[in-house]
């Protein structure tokens, strides 16, 4: 595991405990008032709680892996949906599934330290123009 994402009330506040107490710095600042922060090795996405009633808390994680293809070959031996494509403004992971008990996680090639848009991808790698 290489990134959790917790919805919060407050990105900024949460940000600076995680700054303050861990030593994580800002990565990213996202349009919908988030933040990604890193420690260096693992990513944390602190995501505006925008839905009312909602509790705050986990929201998914994220797996840094080496090849999508086996991957989505071995959630579908396990009796999974295939992963899905996240949208063009999704930056961090090309994928999210869900484990058998309906956890979402996010998979991601090129890791999660970098912020890469789907037109970044697809020049990158022609393969995934599909």
């Amino acid at each position: 595991i290489r990134h959790l994402a917790i919805v919060t009330l407050d990105p900024a506040k949460l940000a600076k405990f995680y700054e303050e107490v861990f030593g994580m710095r800002i990565l990213h600042r996202l349009k919908s008032g988030g933040i990604t922060m890193t420690d260096g090795y693992l990513t944390l996405a602190l995501l505006n709680n925008q839905a009312e009633g909602k509790p705050s808390g986990l929201n998914h994680f994220g797996f840094h892996v080496e090849d999508m293809e086996e991957t989505a070959d071995k959630l579908q031996d396990c009796g999974l949906a295939a992963p899905v494509k996240r949208p063009a403004d999704r930056v961090y992971a090309e994928y999210r599934a869900t484990d058998p008990d309906g956890n979402n996680f996010d998979l991601s090639v090129h890791g999660y330290q970098t912020a890469e848009t789907w037109e970044d991808r697809k020049q990158q790698q022609p393969a995934l123009a599909d």
